[in-house]
């Protein structure tokens, strides 16, 4: 069944997704932990984690299998928090929202699909639900003037 097939690929998507921003945000807080930005992305890594739990439990629910790449992501996902985070505050901050639009922009595209073909309305509140905390951790970022870092383009 085509949906079916659909909704293993968005799970599997959003999974590797959350896996990627959790590994980040953790390899940021290794590099950052004794600075002013820690709270925030602390806050942002535990939304994450729940997240990610959500996500390992509708992979077991749905009975599809995670990324196979899925340990690359953890590894690259952290890689990528200690290099950000390495650079300075302000670049750690342009690769969250990089990250955040990404992730965002994915639980859009698969809460519209996923409402247009009446896929489970919890499942479709819970992928929402979800796109705004990304959207929001995007904000944070912007509302803390750290868009305007060299690091952005990058």
């Amino acid at each position: 069944m085509h949906n079916k097939q659909q909704l293993a690929e968005f799970l599997r998507v959003d999974h590797a997704g959350e896996r990627a921003a959790q590994t980040i945000y953790k390899g940021q807080l290794a590099v950052l932990k004794n600075q002013s930005a820690a709270a925030e992305i602390q806050h942002m890594m535990e939304q994450e984690q729940v997240h990610l739990d959500t996500f390992d439990t509708l992979l077991n629910e749905y009975k599809v299998r995670p990324s196979l790449l899925d340990p690359v992501w953890g590894f690259a996902g952290f890689s990528l928090g200690m290099v950000s985070a390495a650079l300075r505050p302000k670049a750690a901050m342009a690769c969250t929202i990089a990250v955040e639009e990404v992730v965002g922009s994915h639980c859009q595209k698969h809460v519209d699909v996923l409402e247009h073909n009446d896929f489970d309305p919890e499942l479709v509140r819970t992928l929402a639900q979800f796109r705004n905390e990304e959207l929001e951790h995007k904000d944070i970022v912007v509302a803390s003037k750290m868009k305007k870092c060299p690091h952005i383009r990058l």
